[in-house]
């Protein structure tokens, strides 16, 4: 009998099989084989217990549905269906109640602190003292030293977060394919790329609403289809169609999500105090680098206030520039003329539009120079499995192997760049196999998975990609090598498992190469001609680069606000009207529009996909660049491609995920504690600090 696809432990999955009614069975037995492995460790005997029947039995104890709900949840993300939808729900919350056990499990917590007493775990030390101190403070974290029936409300409380939070992103997701915007009067498309017109068009064609005896265009709420309309549809009534459509994403029956936001924050608190916390930020951020809500809350406010008069000049510059234009008086934009005027107004001062230089970045030259990049500067080698070696889910993606400059294999992994209605929207970096160093001596392979939603290839031509596409590609890579370069024995430390506010740093400083000539000639070549940017544009590329920079920097700003505002005084929100009152957290952030703008509280699935997620913690972001931008100086002043920089990024960051604290890793690596004064440079704020 052949065992079920989704438990298989094998390292090339077979995706063809693993269907829906599998589901259930396969996530079945691991539970049973989890509980099995914990109900083991629990009737050890307290005289017999060592390191090994111990914290490295528990490690181990929950592999096979780790592996296995990985791939459900992935298979949600990527190929949803009704089918997958409804096997992934039904054992939602079994699965979530299971982990949420696992440290409420008393005569658990007894043999691992009983076995923390002994000689044998006083004499342990480097990885194996650090995965026996995470392990312990996860579980006081978690509740474990709470009372019996406190500990069973947690339990209920995660299982409803799990609930709660997965109707939050299918409302999103289902709110986003709903709409569509069909044109048919080819004059409304003046001012669009052609590869917008182009795109539209096929759209149309693939749902048989345009023929060739009536053309029609077709554009949706997916950002590749959006983006061009919002900045350069001459039409204003098309812009306002379409941003009117995006702000009711989340926000509209039967995709409401104001209610599900409000139980979310109001869980989330209960379970703050639960542990012993004033509020979920402080919960969550007990054992990041900030600390707590009010340490990450006063970064962002200080950001704020470093941008404050920039952001007000821009805002003034922005609406005198339209009045010129149109020599009307000045006054607030349109909410749905933002993006319009804005890339009007850069067009002016640089002379630059950002389409200039989409034919110098096809998707397949970008790939190719980013592998010769991590080849130069980290020493790797990826080459991609030929069609037919490796399945996949569907047929756009593509499967990779990664290399070192020995001729290890340190990893595999699968790209999944353009947009579809199975998939869900952004862009992200998962993992399904963790392998590293083994207890035998070798080293087994990792595997991952990159994701995104960028302009798909129209006929006759490749994909060509905006450069803030470029970035996310460089930028979810990042992510990627810090799972597949992991050299952390302990699995459940290895590569991004690490305190959130230092898990962007991988990912961000990699944007910084999109930046360089030096890289940009790499990957930046002409679909045609093969010839590199044109140094006219590149300079105004360059030159262009800070345009808006405090626009930029206080909506993240305000997305961290509102983040730490909701989960720092959740009983403020938790009813009434959701949208107003976290309009009023976050005015001061928000660009003066008429109509006001929407907040994008009912559809930021960082904060509301998942139990926890990002939430409390979208200041990492903003944080990281810190570090990133503190981090590149040392590329920039030895070379961007300079070998042993980067040979030192992957032993003292890449390769080492949770083994140390994140503060003494970036030490290693930069030789003192992190300065703002890049990102300030960067960003074009230094003056104004």
């Amino acid at each position: 009998m052949s065992i079920n696809p989704f438990v298989a432990p094998d390292f090339e999955i077979r995706w063809s099989q693993h269907t829906p009614e599998l589901v259930a069975p396969a996530i079945r037995r691991a539970l049973a084989g989890a509980q099995a492995s914990i109900d083991a460790i629990v009737a050890l005997d307290e005289g017999k217990l060592t390191y090994e029947n111990t914290f490295l039995a528990l490690e181990n104890a929950t592999d096979e549905l780790t592996r296995a709900w990985g791939k459900v949840t992935h298979l949600q993300s990527v190929a949803d269906s009704p089918a997958v939808r409804e096997a992934h729900n039904l054992l939602l919350a079994d699965v979530s109640a299971f982990y949420a056990r696992i440290p409420l499990n008393a005569t658990l917590w007894a043999r691992l602190k009983a076995f923390c007493g002994t000689p044998s775990a006083a004499a342990l030390t480097g990885i194996h003292r650090r995965f026996i101190d995470e392990t312990v403070a996860d579980f006081a974290q978690a509740g474990a030293d709470l009372p019996g029936d406190q500990r069973a409300r947690l339990e209920a409380l995660q299982g409803e977060l799990a609930q709660l939070t997965q109707r939050y992103s299918e409302n999103v997701l289902d709110a986003t394919n709903a709409w569509q915007l069909i044109v048919e009067d080819e004059s409304r498309l003046l001012g669009l790329p052609a590869h917008a017109i182009a795109a539209a068009k096929r759209s149309a064609e693939s749902k048989g609403l345009s023929t060739s005896e009536k053309a029609a265009w077709r554009f949706t709420l997916q950002f590749p289809s959006m983006e061009p309309v919002m900045l350069y549809a001459e039409d204003e009534s098309l812009r306002r169609e379409v941003w009117a459509a995006s702000v009711e994403i989340g926000a509209k029956a039967p995709h409401d999500n104001e209610i599900l936001v409000q139980k979310i924050i109001t869980l989330r608190q209960e379970k703050a105090t639960l542990l012993g916390r004033a509020n979920f930020a402080d919960l969550v951020l007990a054992r990041r680098m900030a600390g707590s809500g009010k340490r990450a809350l006063a970064f962002v406010e200080d950001f704020q206030r470093l941008a404050q008069t920039a952001f007000v000049r821009e805002c003034r510059e922005l609406e005198e520039f339209k009045a010129r234009k149109t020599e009307r008086p000045a006054g607030v934009l349109k909410a749905w003329e933002m993006g319009y005027w804005s890339e009007k107004l850069r067009q002016e001062l640089y002379d630059f539009d950002d389409e200039v230089l989409r034919p110098y970045l096809p998707m397949n030259r970008v790939i190719a120079g980013l592998w010769e990049l991590a080849g130069r500067v980290f020493g790797l080698h990826i080459t991609e499995r030929v069609a037919g070696r490796a399945e996949v889910w569907h047929p756009e993606v593509k499967f990779y192997d990664l290399h070192d400059a020995g001729g290890r294999h340190l990893g595999s992994f699968y790209a999944d760049w353009y947009p579809r209605e199975s998939k869900r929207g952004g862009a992200w970096m998962g993992y399904l196999v963790t392998g590293g160093p083994q207890p035998d001596g070798s080293r087994a392979p990792h595997l991952g998975y990159i994701c995104g939603n960028l302009t798909p290839p129209s006929e006759g031509k490749p994909a060509l990609l905006t450069h803030r596409e470029v970035e996310t590609i460089f930028h979810e890579f990042g992510h990627l090598l810090h799972h597949l370069l992991g050299e952390v024995e302990i699995k459940s430390l290895n590569g991004v498992n690490v305190a959130w506010d230092f898990v962007e740093l991988p990912s961000q400083i990699m944007e910084n190469w999109c930046w360089e000539r030096e890289s940009l000639d790499v990957f930046a070549r002409h679909h045609e001609t093969g010839a590199a940017i044109p140094e006219v544009i590149f300079n105004k590329m360059t030159a262009a680069r800070n345009f808006r920079s405090a626009c930029a920097t206080i909506r993240q700003v305000q997305f961290a606000k509102m983040d730490l505002g909701l989960h720092m005084h959740a009983a403020k929100f938790a009813d009434g009207d959701l949208e107003a009152k976290t309009r009023a957290l976050i005015a001061d952030c928000m660009i003066p529009t008429e109509p006001q703008g929407r907040t994008i509280v009912k559809r930021f699935t960082h904060l509301f996909s998942d139990p926890v997620g990002y939430a409390a913690g979208y200041y990492s972001y903003k944080w990281a660049e810190v570090l990133d931008a503190d981090a590149f100086t040392r590329f920039k002043r030895e070379g961007i491609f300079n070998a042993k920089v980067g040979a030192e990024f992957v032993a003292h960051i890449l390769s080492r995920g949770n083994s140390e604290a994140p503060d003494v890793l970036y030490r290693r690596f930069m030789g003192r504690n992190p300065e703002i004064t890049a990102l300030l440079e960067r960003s074009g704020l230094a003056v104004v600090a």
